[in-house]
């Protein structure tokens, strides 16, 4: 089992001291070795790394899905938008769709053999 690494193009909005106008490379990290249910997303500038399930991300580009910390939800055919909730603030970031598909696609590569999951729901 490999870690899934994957950088995406992203537009953060967000109270930290990051330019809101450019597209800057997110991090999406799946270790399944460490947690097989949970992808991580890391925002650059703010140095903030986010955990939480792969299936509300995976729930969140169809329609939207959440919890009291990260919401999910898509924006559009082609866009999705992560918002992330944190003493310091909120941080709202919008993905293209694809990419979040194709990482979610080779998350699901690296599950173990035998795993309940799988890639067949992600297809569109």
């Amino acid at each position: 089992m490999s870690v899934v690494e994957q950088y995406a193009r992203a537009h953060i909005v967000s109270d930290a001291d990051i330019v809101e106008d450019e597209a800057i490379p997110v991090v999406l990290r799946y270790d399944p070795e460490s947690d097989p249910r949970s992808v991580r997303v890391g925002l650059p500038g703010t140095h903030d790394e986010w955990t939480f399930s792969r299936s509300l991300l995976e729930q969140g580009l169809r329609a939207p899905a959440g919890n009291d910390d990260v919401r999910v939800w898509p924006c559009g055919r082609v866009q999705a938008v992560l918002e992330f909730h944190s003493a310091q603030g909120v941080s709202v970031v919008q993905l293209e769709t694809k990419a979040l598909l194709r990482f979610l696609r080779r998350t699901y590569l690296a599950t173990p053999m035998g795993s309940r999951e799988s890639t067949a729901h992600l297809q569109q």
